[in-house]
């Protein structure tokens, strides 16, 4: 029998084009690979415009592409075993540097949020986007589901201990991801209707008690969503500019360079959190949608990938990612329109910001490892 499959691989591998093969053999998914592979591309054309064609700012965000490329193509060559039992010493090596970062981190903008690692800055709160959900699958990959009580509520010490580090950096758009993250992982393991209930409940006291411990500048964002109007050259001027970078766009756009919301600087953080108006000023409703269809087919076919996982930790962990993936679109998009308050999330693989784009492809390189290596999980 093993001689007969070992047959019917050999034969399947001679049938396949020369491309497939190298897929195959680097352990990579040949559509998520494309469809990652045009929206870093989309994101790299955007960002020459946005950035008022600066090669620089061009030149390292394609670096940071290519080793964010590298690291996805190398976590797709290890095996998922190893990755669930690294991950309890992932997590707490990320807890650790996440109180190094409150000790002595590197403060800038106000925030401390980096670590000086020699010429480096390194911000380990990217690291805990990963680790907070590989916690999580780890946990509950040996345990029945739905998780029971005790279960849940060292789920959410395990998500919020690395929350409220982050949060009091502060990074709120960084903490609400990692939290997301282990929060997905938790609802994919299957919740009882009364559990539901109780963490509605207890979400809704969350957002209360962090509503009083909110920093000034967070708390005019808050009021600048509900009503961006009532302070229009302040608080509110981010959201209304978005809105009418969007809004001016029209259908067709009014071309690549040709956005005047972005070209004349009315724009704010054009390059990062409010990329997704410059699409929309210069290439309209219809390259909104386009790129819009390609996060769905990425994260359409990232979850097809989670649900052919062997057990429970691939199935968590991957349905993490490629959810996770969903809410970064989701904010960042539903921020720029005034859906949602300004959080400071990057638009994925289009935002300027090199730890986020390295994290992401990590993401999706953890993925594929527990797609290809499915057959020998155990």
């Amino acid at each position: 029998m093993i001689h007969e499959e070992v047959s019917t691989e050999s034969r399947a591998r001679r049938t396949l084009s020369g491309a497939a093969r190298v897929l195959l053999a680097l352990k990579l998914d040949g559509p998520l690979a494309i469809g990652l592979g045009i929206a870093a591309a989309y994101g790299l054309v955007v960002l020459y415009s946005a950035s008022a064609e600066s090669l620089s700012v061009l030149l390292r965000t394609g670096l940071r592409v290519v080793l964010g490329a590298i690291v996805m193509l190398a976590l797709a060559r290890v095996n998922p075993n190893v990755l669930r039992r690294i991950s309890p010493w992932l997590y707490g090596l990320g807890v650790l540097l996440l109180l190094a970062v409150a000790a002595v981190g590197h403060v800038h903008l106000g925030a401390k949020r980096w670590l000086d690692i020699g010429p480096f800055h390194f911000q380990p709160s990217e690291l805990m986007k990963l680790a907070v959900p590989m916690m999580c699958a780890w946990y509950l990959h040996e345990r029945p589901l739905p998780p029971r009580w005790s279960d849940l509520a060292l789920l959410g010490l395990i998500i919020l201990v690395p929350v409220a580090l982050v949060a009091k950096e502060p990074d709120l758009g960084t903490a609400m991801l990692i939290g997301a993250g282990g929060a997905i992982v938790v609802f994919l393991a299957g919740l009882r209707k009364r559990v539901i209930a109780v963490l509605l409940l207890l979400a809704v006291a969350g957002v209360w008690l962090g509503l009083r411990f909110m920093h000034g500048y967070q708390r005019e964002r808050l009021v600048s969503f509900l009503n961006p109007q009532a302070d229009p050259l302040g608080a509110g001027y981010h959201i209304i500019q978005s809105q009418i970078a969007i809004g001016s766009g029209g259908v067709f756009g009014k071309g690549w360079m040709a956005g005047s919301q972005a070209q004349l600087d009315f724009l704010p953080e054009r390059t990062t959190d409010f990329i997704f108006s410059v699409i929309g000023e210069e290439f309209g409703l219809l390259g909104l949608a386009g790129l819009l269809l390609l996060y769905g087919f990425i994260v359409g076919r990232s979850l097809y990938l989670s649900m052919q996982g062997p057990d429970t930790f691939s199935r968590l962990l991957g349905g993490s990612v490629a959810l996770t993936f969903f809410v970064y679109v989701f904010i960042n998009a539903g921020m720029t329109t005034g859906l949602v308050p300004v959080v400071g999330v990057p638009l994925p693989l289009v935002s300027y910001g090199g730890s986020s784009v390295v994290t992401v492809l990590s993401g999706f390189g953890i993925l594929m490892s527990l797609y290809s290596h499915r057959k020998l999980m155990g």
